[in-house]
C-alpha cells in the first residue's frame, strides 16, 4: 500500500502536533482546533496518563481521525512481540549466517530526534544478526527483503519506515569474520499476522531462504 491511499502520517511531535503559527486576526479554523486537542492529548500521555480514544468533534472532523488517535497515543504503544519459536535457528544466506533474533509489530516508528511515522496498518520490525563465514569478502544485499503471508501476498520493505528507523544500508560488502545487526521493516495489515507469515531473503542463487515466523 503506498504512503498516499494509507494516508501515512509523517509527524515531528512538536511541531506536527502543535501546528503552524496563524495570524491572530483570523478565527481559529477546524484543523488548528483538532491539532490542539492532540495536543493536549500528547501532553497528557507524557504526563503518565493512558492513551484515550480521540474526541468526537476530532474523529468527525479529522480527515485522518484514526492515524491522530494513533498518533498522539504513540509515545505510550508497546510494541507486541512476535518471536516465533526457534528464532534462534541459524540459517544460510550465501555465505553469510543470519539469525531472527526479535520481531515484533507496533502502530508508530521513531527515528533520530523527534520525528515518527504512523500507520493504520501494522509495521513489522524484524532484527537480525548476519556474519560473513566465507572465507573472503562478500557482498550481502537484503534489499529485496519481503514478508509473504498464508496468501501468498508478498510485503516488500517499507522504505519510508526503512530510511527513518531501519538500517539504512542493506546492499554492502564484508570482510570476512564481519558481525553486525540488521532492522528490516515491512508493513502489513493486521489480518497478515498469522500461520504462514513467512519471511524472505534473497540469495544470489534461484533459491531464496525462508524464514517461517507465525
Amino acid at each position: 500500500m503506498s504512503p498516499s491511499a494509507r494516508g501515512l502520517a509523517v509527524l515531528l511531535c512538536s511541531v506536527a502536533l502543535l501546528g503552524g503559527c496563524k495570524k491572530e486576526e483570523e478565527p481559529a479554523s477546524v484543523e488548528d482546533r483538532t491539532l490542539e486537542k492532540l495536543r493536549q492529548e500528547v501532553d497528557r500521555v507524557n504526563k503518565g496518563g493512558a492513551a484515550s480514544a480521540p474526541p468526537a468533534a476530532v474523529a468527525e472532523t479529522h480527515p485522518n481521525a484514526q492515524l491522530a488517535e494513533l498518533a498522539a497515543g504513540h509515545e505510550a504503544e508497546s510494541a507486541r512481540n512476535l518471536t516465533p519459536p526457534g528464532a534462534n535457528d541459524t540459517v544460510h544466506v550465501d555465505t553469510f549466517a543470519v539469525k531472527l533474533t526479535e520481531l515484533e509489530s507496533l502502530h508508530s516508528l521513531r527515528g533520530s530526534g523527534k520525528l515518527s511515522l504512523t500507520t493504520s496498518d501494522l509495521f513489522v520490525r524484524a532484527k537480525l544478526i548476519a556474519q560473513n563465514v566465507g572465507p573472503k569478502r562478500a557482498p550481502l544485499a537484503l534489499s529485496g527483503a519481503k514478508l509473504v503471508d498464508a496468501a501468498n501476498k508478498e510485503y516488500p520493505l517499507a522504505q519510508d519506515a526503512q530510511t527513518l528507523a531501519g538500517t539504512r544500508t542493506l546492499d554492502r560488502t564484508w570482510d570476512t569474520e564481519e558481525r553486525d545487526s540488521l532492522v528490516l521493516l515491512f508493513e502489513v495489515p493486521p489480518s497478515a499476522l498469522g500461520p504462514g507469515l513467512t519471511l524472505v531473503l534473497p540469495t544470489s542463487g534461484s533459491a531464496p531462504v525462508r524464514i517461517p515466523l507465525q
